[in-house]
């Protein structure tokens, strides 16, 4: 299973590349962990931010593969417990399509990403800095991966 994580970013620091990378080799005999970045829109004082974030959603959305299963992450969505991200998991592995997932830039993800997706998931009612976000998201695959395999951790 191929699995992607799109993300309207500037180059992220170490330690964020480190954290997503730590979760991506564990699941490397299992699936491909991948992250697409976007160049954010450039964005100047005397205007809104509308114009970027239009951009980069159609950067992000001309970057999915064709018949991909998106997942939006935004903080409307729903927010699932482990078990249910496993669930999902599975029914996602069942279904063949690659499985993408989007994260917008600072201010956040384009609506037509939004509307393009398949499902919008919250990973919590906090916003999250769109690096830690990659990190968070990784770390929950991999737990809801070992949910499936009956591997201990998950203790939950």
């Amino acid at each position: 299973m191929r699995i992607t994580i799109v993300a309207a970013s500037s180059r992220q620091p170490a330690w964020v590349v480190a954290g997503f990378e730590e979760y991506a080799g564990r699941l490397r005999s299992r699936c491909t962990l991948a992250v697409a970045e976007i160049p954010l829109g450039r964005r100047k004082k005397t205007e809104s931010a509308t114009r970027a974030v239009a951009a980069e959603g159609e950067r992000m959305l001309a970057a999915l593969p064709k018949g991909a299963h998106v997942v939006a992450l935004t903080e409307a969505g729903t927010q699932w417990s482990t078990v249910e991200l496993a669930a999902r998991l599975r029914a996602w592995m069942t279904a063949g399509a690659p499985l993408v997932f989007l994260i917008g830039g600072p201010d956040g993800l384009a609506a037509a990403c939004v509307e393009r997706a398949a499902e919008r998931w919250a990973l919590s009612r906090l916003t999250l800095p769109h690096g830690f976000a990659r990190i968070a998201v990784a770390e929950a695959l991999y737990r809801a991966w070992m949910v499936l395999e009956g591997h201990p951790y998950h203790r939950g």
